[in-house]
């Protein structure tokens, strides 16, 4: 038996400057959304809101903030008011996209994520749309794209068709160099592979077997996610361990992930440090989070992970990775103590699911 996956919802930042191609780019995870419902937040700067009427006829929840910007409002009981609605038990959503507007700070948006006292969501990283074509130009105008930059979990260089080999090599060098350790992907025309930014949903629902058809059941099989699109290969890596890890070599490991390893997701098992728990993790850029569950009677106890980035070396987390499991179940006293001083590092990172009532 699988106990049941939480229920906070991932939100996702999508952010870039004007003309990067943010709402081509979430027009194609409408289109290709792996079973998902999604949630659509669109931050439009204007009286007239282009973007919001370009998505409007491919989402099923969808709140317009209007005019003036998201990212402006004092602290964060505005946003709450707009991720209430989503996050209603009846909209059954999977993910939520904020579409900022290209005047918005990428960083306010994230703040008030993290301070939001809804305990149905969860952050889900900030994504950040930069064209490559006018990437030169528009750093010269907006030096503080720098900064949007640094503080992004992915950056997709989109437009990349409209640059030479050369330029494109030159481009991607400069971003790479101010994102830091964010995850770098190439593409066209936004078309980016949706499992980056959340997961395929497997089965309908039981009452929705007879639902309408979407956009994306209407979509020819060769315009759909996998097949002609064009982006830069990233990897995803697998891994399970029959042991129990460590909880300090974990945290270690974690704390010093790689450059490009965007989105770790998964069940980690730590053995005597909690035995009545699985720990589920959610690692997204430099965000963390673990929500403890009971383990189900019958489930085989084991750590389950997998790992998403672009530029990663799979052999080198593998071995990392192995390096964290610990010899035995059982421990002395001794051990036991030391279990639980390490599990500290991995409980300051702890959010309970919503609904864990006593």
């Amino acid at each position: 038996m699988t106990p049941p996956r939480t229920s906070q919802i991932p939100v996702v930042v999508l952010a870039g400057f004007l003309g990067s191609g943010k709402t081509t780019l979430l027009n194609h995870l409408l289109r290709n959304r792996a079973g998902n419902r999604i949630g659509v937040i669109v931050n439009d700067f204007g009286s007239i809101e282009i973007d919001a009427m370009t998505v409007a006829g491919q989402v099923g929840s969808m709140v317009s903030l209007g005019n003036g910007c998201l990212c402006c409002a004092v602290d964060a009981s505005e946003l709450d008011t707009y991720l209430e609605t989503l996050t209603r038990p009846a909209a059954r959503l999977d993910v939520i996209v904020i579409e900022a507007s290209g005047l918005a700070e990428p960083q306010e948006l994230v703040r008030m994520l993290l301070a939001s006292d809804n305990p149905h969501i969860r952050y889900g990283g900030l994504v950040e749309v930069v064209d490559a074509a006018e990437f030169p130009a528009t750093r010269e105008r907006h030096p503080e794209i720098d900064r949007h930059l640094a503080i992004a979990d992915l950056i997709v260089l989109n437009k990349t068709d409209r640059v030479t080999e050369a330029g494109l090599g030159d481009v991607r060098g400069a971003v790479a160099e101010a994102g830091g350790k964010a995850a770098l992907i190439s593409a066209a025309y936004g078309r980016i592979d949706p499992e980056l930014l959340f997961d395929p949903v497997l089965g309908a629902d039981a009452d929705d077997i007879a639902r309408q058809l979407t956009f994306e059941d209407l979509l020819p099989e060769a315009d759909r996610a996998h097949g002609a699109h064009l982006h830069t290969a990233y990897e995803s890596v697998s891994f399970t361990a029959e042991l129990p890890l460590s909880p300090r070599r974990f945290m270690e490991f974690l704390d010093s992930r790689p450059t490009g390893l965007y989105r770790i997701k998964g069940f980690a098992d730590f053995g005597a440090g909690d035995p009545g728990n699985r720990y589920t993790l959610h690692a997204v850029g430099r965000f963390l989070c673990f929500v403890p569950q009971a383990w189900a009677r019958d489930e085989p106890r084991r750590t389950r992970l997998v790992l998403i980035g672009s530029g990663i070396d799979a052999e080198a987390l593998h071995k990392e990775l192995e390096g964290c499991q610990d010899a035995s179940r059982d421990a002395s006293q001794g051990a036991t103590d030391e279990l639980e001083r390490s599990m500290w590092g991995v409980l300051r990172y702890v959010r309970q699911p919503d609904g864990d009532e006593a």
